[in-house]
């Protein structure tokens, strides 16, 4: 069986294939700006190991053999789901393989944004380190003692949420329906959003949930609040971001995530010295390549004994 991930590998990455892959399976690697070799690649491939590039329908029709559109991640939302359906393709995704990564990235992004690391760090490394801006300091602080919310309590809220709230945080959570076992008190989400210090996003992207953080909710949160997305870009109106971080409403965010990805370097978002921004990896660690690659080795071994795969969303 041939498989094809298109993705930008680390040597490590390519490594820990090299050292996984059953033998009755090949692994081709393709750049992810390589869309010459991509396509022909595809031309022959039963199994696509999907990372980040859009899945269009383009791409799906023109891969004739394709039999598995295997998510490394999560969310499903940069795959052309209808396609996939019509041309009778299963997708699957693999959740809580990255839980753990994400949620650690959550929590430094939040740390980053509330001690103004993003604003310290260059000037440290301009010798400038001891000359700050006074007032600087006076938009630092703890998580201790805030009220962090939720939206959403999956898996990477799950792991968060006693973390937090063994940093003397409160910890309020939104989600579809409240859960029994939850570690944070429910809030609808208008009630979150205004009793928030700092609000961590946690659900997947969909036409409901798409610029969900718009103006009105920027202008409904508390004045000196910090926004964390580490879940996906358009849950975010960005204009809006930017114009309440700019004029101060907004104390600060932490952001993995983006609108478009890869993010064009003029975003206007980059030239806020209280943004902390990553290229979207807070999945991307090696614990995590582990877990992801041996779920789905297992589901291609599933595809080819034409048994129920792992995870399947269609």
């Amino acid at each position: 069986m041939k498989a094809v991930l298109q993705y930008r590998a680390s040597s490590g990455f390519r490594q820990r294939i090299a050292e996984t892959v059953p033998g009755w399976l090949d692994v081709v690697i393709v750049d992810e700006a390589d869309k010459k070799t991509f396509a022909a690649e595809m031309a022959s491939a039963e199994i696509l190991l999907h990372v980040l590039e859009q899945v269009t329908a383009d791409v799906i029709t023109n891969a004739p053999a394709l039999k598995l559109i295997q998510k490394i991640g999560v969310g499903v939302n940069t795959i052309d789901l209808d396609a996939a359906q019509a041309n009778d393709i299963a997708v699957c995704n693999m959740p809580g393989t990255n839980s753990r990564a994400v949620a650690e990235m959550t929590l430094m992004l939040t740390l980053a944004a509330l001690r103004r690391v993003s604003y310290f760090d260059p000037r440290m490394r301009d010798g400038a380190g001891w000359t700050p801006d006074l007032n600087a300091f006076d938009g630092i602080g703890e998580i201790a003692g805030r009220t962090v919310g939720l939206i959403g309590y999956g898996e990477v809220a799950r792991i968060l949420a006693p973390i937090l709230g063994a940093m003397s945080a409160g910890v309020l959570y939104t989600a579809t329906s409240p859960k029994d076992d939850a570690e944070a008190d429910w809030r609808d989400l208008p009630d979150l959003l205004s009793e928030s210090d700092i609000v961590s996003l946690h659900l997947p992207l969909t036409p409901e949930s798409e610029r969900m953080i718009d103006a009105p909710a920027f202008a409904s949160m508390k004045t000196g609040s910090v926004l964390v997305n580490t879940a996906r870009g358009g849950l975010v109106d960005e204009t809006a971001l930017y114009d309440a971080l700019k004029s101060g409403h907004l104390r600060a965010a932490g952001l993995d995530t983006f609108r478009l990805e890869p993010t064009p370097a003029d975003n206007p978002l980059f030239e806020l010295d209280n943004v902390v921004l990553m290229p979207h990896i807070a999945w991307l660690t090696p614990e995590t390549l582990d877990r992801s690659l041996g779920m789905a080795f297992e589901n291609c071994r599933r595809l080819r004994d034409g048994e129920d795969m792992l995870f399947r969303v269609i």
